[in-house]
């Protein structure tokens, strides 16, 4: 993981651990790194990584277990997928529908597009 100076390292650290989530890279009941594994592997003060896990425990995302350490906790993915779906669609669906519509696009010319856009991806992913 290489961090960039857009935003803070510990947000970072807790969205790259979210799209490990996501894409089941890491699954439910697995075992994260450490906040000490974390600084060592990526040269970065422990306390940013324990603020990045902080994060993830207070979305309910992992859990502390004492003495053995931080798991990926049971129905993080879905709490992803539930959340993702909601900000997609408030934060891009609706206001590109928006834009489309005062452009003067029909309803159904928006569909049709949207409609164009799946086919085309899922052609791309079969091949």
């Amino acid at each position: 993981m290489e961090f960039t100076d857009r935003e803070p390292i510990y947000r970072q650290i807790a969205n790259d651990l979210r799209r490990q989530i996501l894409a089941e890279a890491l699954a439910e009941g697995d075992r994260i790194m450490s906040t000490n594994e974390y600084a060592a592997a990526y040269r970065i003060n422990p306390a940013t990584a324990a603020k990045a896990f902080s994060e993830l425990v207070a979305h309910e995302l992992v859990e502390r277990r004492r003495g053995i350490g931080m798991f990926v906790k049971e129905g993080a993915r879905q709490r992803l997928v539930d959340e993702g779906r909601e900000h997609y669609i408030a934060d891009t669906l609706t206001p590109a529908v928006e834009a489309g519509l005062a452009l003067g696009l029909t309803s159904e010319e928006i569909a049709a597009q949207v409609q164009a856009i799946v086919s085309a991806d899922h052609k791309e992913a079969a091949k």
